[in-house]
């Protein structure tokens, strides 16, 4: 009998010591607390709680409950200590854990069958929580039993078929990027939930642990025309809606591994220190319409990452720039996204500083990033400020047939955009949202990229390159031909943003002679008047203006001018509405050729400029055609070398243009208005986009033995040059007075001076100069 109470004695000690040991995963004692002082000093958290705490106390009425519902109860215990959340939650689990799975039937009827996928990855963090916040609430006997259950159809089913050796079947990029890091970490989360009542369960959160530097690191396959999972810069692939997901699964699994398991130390991820920029390049800031986000692939505009810079701040990645963007992304209801009115994103809400009234983030105004295809520019940080995105990368499951597409945000407005999507069931999805003719591309005998391209990906993918930003002037180059190489020899789209107006070049190369048009979809109303396109909402618009190889009719009815371009309105479809239908123009050249050069620009109207708008006017001559734009008391023009466009072989694309000796593809020379623009001593800023040389007069201004775009401001005084080219160069730079340096991607490069050709040579040798 002794032996009996000893035994008793010691089975209950060790349970209360277990019970006593637990580490919360989310909902720790200290993220209770801090809740608990917000909601007595933060109005907004304080009306926050309230919501949740109703739902809850709704929640508890019913009979029916779901796993979902583990986050509203969860949080509803652990803040009041009420017993009738926990009973609720208890109620759940022991539901949930006597089930034979948590699988939809569509993955289970495939072959071999998927056990574990989205379904039980999303029902596996839902119990989890429940699990957790209820843990004080259950007896030992059914906190083993319920842990027994979340083995049975959560852990083993994701491990089998995502992760273990003899059972796996899945890689890094099955179901994109996005579904092996939501699965793999999601057992791993529940794994440190049980581990009090499954002890191997710990040493599968450690395994789980050190998988991320692969994920993080996997590099794609040759064979099957798969990407990489990130960009060098920051980027994932997939979208900024799979790019937030796919991450904060990851991050919620390492902050509870933290809270859990401090004791053991986590593989270090260098990536981490780049994905929040990524979110904040990406997201469109607004007065009034609330943030927006960069929608390319299968995204939504008003996704964002907040979720992830949000679980960033809590592993104690914190800075000024990611309290900026948290206190604009974090108001709304988006459970996935963690925001301020969710259960979890209440649990997780940080003391973040209060920042000076006119702060700004201390990143660039634009962004490349290479390696996915994507380029953010924006005309400032400020709200309601202009906004273009860039992609010319990847196609392949999340990501569209849109190789060289933009988009616009202008005036807190989305202007020019992208289509969007729908849900995966609906067939336009595959015949519509995916294809082409859905974005703002070049499509040649109304053709885009092979329709195949989103399911089997694209070999030779598209590419960005030397993003260039000089404050009033920036230049981008987008290389969509390699999708479009089965009937287009060329298919380059550069950009020039001069001021208030955006230039669109295309430089087009076909096998044989047929009709091009390039795509333009909007939101408002748009309308011609004369040679602009307008396209407005509310008080937003910008005007596009065709200039090559012709303008619209200024005037008259088109029949009467076949030789101008052609304006076509088509049909399409709402982003995540299909059953609406949704106008889209097509810009025709007026007829069929192999070779030409679209050139159209975009201003951007504002308050200040709508009464004196830019004035832009189209020259041309003897091989190359250009632009001039006046604005404010500056001119600047612009020239497109046709020499240039990889019609002449073996000898360089040397031409001279209104005085101008150059063998670049583009150059642009801004000087004051009205002053005599050929004249060296007038040019305030220097453009040259893939080009070694330019002169003028028998003066050297710039030159090299290789190619490279430059930008040089102030061109006559204290020089403030950009370069892009090759590593190991030796430049020559025009200087009128005698100069020892030059300020070159912000740093300063000494070089020798030659006071008879006034010229600069500097030598640079370090790729880090590349900027």
């Amino acid at each position: 009998m002794k032996r009996i109470v000893l035994v008793v004695l010691v089975l209950m000690v060790t349970l209360l010591m277990s019970a006593q040991s637990h580490n919360y995963l989310l909902h720790t004692q200290y993220n209770v607390e801090r809740l608990k002082k917000q909601i007595k000093n933060d109005s907004a958290v304080n009306m926050a709680w309230k919501v949740q705490l109703d739902r809850a106390n709704e929640l508890v009425k019913r009979s029916n409950l779901a796993a979902q519902d583990c986050q509203e109860l969860g949080l509803a215990y652990r803040i009041t200590g009420d017993k009738k959340y926990a009973q609720a939650l208890k109620n759940i689990l022991m539901d949930y854990s006597s089930r034979d799975t948590w699988e939809g039937a569509d993955l289970l009827n495939r072959n071999p069958p998927w056990k574990g996928g989205l379904p039980t990855s999303h029902t596996g963090f839902y119990i989890s929580i429940g699990y957790d916040c209820a843990y004080d609430y259950l007896t030992a006997i059914e906190r083993k039993l319920i842990a027994k259950g979340i083995v049975r159809v959560c852990i083993n089913p994701l491990k089998d078929n995502w992760l273990d050796s003899g059972d796996s079947f899945h890689t890094f990029d099955t179901m994109g990027h996005n579904w092996w890091s939501a699965c793999v970490y999601m057992a791993g989360f529940a794994s440190l939930a049980i581990q009090n009542e499954i002890p191997e369960a710990k040493q599968w959160a450690v395994d789980i642990a050190k998988t991320i530097t692969e994920w993080v690191g996997y590099t794609g396959s040759v064979l099957q025309n798969k990407p990489r999972n990130f960009d060098r810069s920051g980027g994932f692939y997939e979208s900024v809606n799979y790019a937030s997901y796919g991450i904060s699964q990851y991050l919620l699994f390492r902050l509870a591994f933290n809270n859990c398991l401090p004791e053991i130390e986590q593989p270090k991820v260098d990536q981490l220190n780049k994905i929040a920029d990524f979110f904040i390049h990406t997201t469109y800031y607004t007065n009034d319409e609330g943030p927006m986000s960069v929608n390319f692939g299968d995204s939504s505009i008003r996704k964002n990452g907040n979720a992830v810079v949000l679980l960033l701040w809590n592993l104690g990645f914190q800075k000024d720039d990611y309290a900026w963007y948290l206190q604009r992304v974090n108001s709304g209801k988006d459970k996935e996204g963690l925001q301020l009115n969710t259960p979890n994103g209440l649990i997780l809400h940080p003391d973040m500083p209060i920042l000076p009234a006119d702060y700004k983030p201390t990143l660039s105004k634009s962004q490349l990033f290479a390696d996915i295809g994507w380029a953010t520019m924006r005309s400032s940080w400020e709200n309601d400020a202009t906004f273009v995105a860039v992609k010319s990368g990847l196609t392949w499951n999340h990501t569209h047939a849109d190789a060289g597409s933009f988009i616009v945000f202008h005036n807190g407005k989305y202007l020019i955009i992208d289509a969007g999507n729908s849900s995966y069931g609906n067939p336009l999805y595959t015949q519509y949202y995916c294809q082409s003719e859905a974005h703002n591309v070049v499509l040649f005998n109304d053709k885009g990229q092979d329709r195949n391209d989103p399911y089997f990906g694209v070999v030779n993918r598209g590419a960005l390159y030397n993003m260039i930003d000089g404050g009033d002037f920036k230049y981008l180059l987008a290389d969509a031909t390699g999708p479009y190489s089965r009937f287009l020899k060329r298919n380059y789209r550069s950009f020039i943003w001069a001021g208030d107006v955006l230039l669109v070049i295309d430089d087009l190369l076909a096998y044989e002679p047929g009709q091009f048009q390039w795509l333009l979809h909007y939101n408002g109303v748009s309308k011609r008047r004369g040679l602009d396109l307008s396209i407005k909402d509310g008080d937003a618009e910008v005007l596009v203006r065709p200039l090559f190889p012709e303008t619209f009719p200024n005037g008259g009815l088109p029949h009467d001018f076949p030789e101008k371009m052609r304006l076509d309105e088509k049909s399409g479809y709402e982003d995540h509405h299909p059953e609406n239908k949704k106008s889209y123009w097509a810009i025709s050249h007026f007829e069929q050729t192999s070779r030409t050069k679209f050139i159209s620009a975009i201003t951007f109207k504002t308050d200040e400029n709508k009464d004196n708008l830019p004035v832009i006017e189209r020259f041309e001559g003897d091989d190359f055609i250009g632009v001039r734009i006046t604005q404010n008391g500056k001119t600047i023009e612009v020239y497109l070398n046709l020499l240039a466009d990889g019609r002449i072989k073996h000898r360089n694309s040397v031409i001279e243009m209104n005085g101008w000796q150059t063998d670049a593809y583009l150059s642009a020379i801004t000087y004051n208005e009205g002053e005599n623009g050929s004249d060296i001593s007038n040019i305030n800023d220097l453009f040259i986009g893939h080009g070694s040389y330019l002169r003028r007069d028998g003066k050297v201004l710039m030159h090299a033995l290789s190619k490279y775009s430059a930008y040089i401001k102030n061109f006559n005084d204290k020089q403030n040059m950009i370069f892009q080219g090759q590593p190991d160069v030796t430049l020559s730079i025009y200087s009128a007075a005698k100069s020892s340096s030059v300020n070159l991607n912000r740093k300063t490069v000494k070089g020798v001076y030659d006071p008879n050709t006034k010229l600069l040579k500097v030598r640079i040798i370090s790729d880090e100069l590349n900027d």
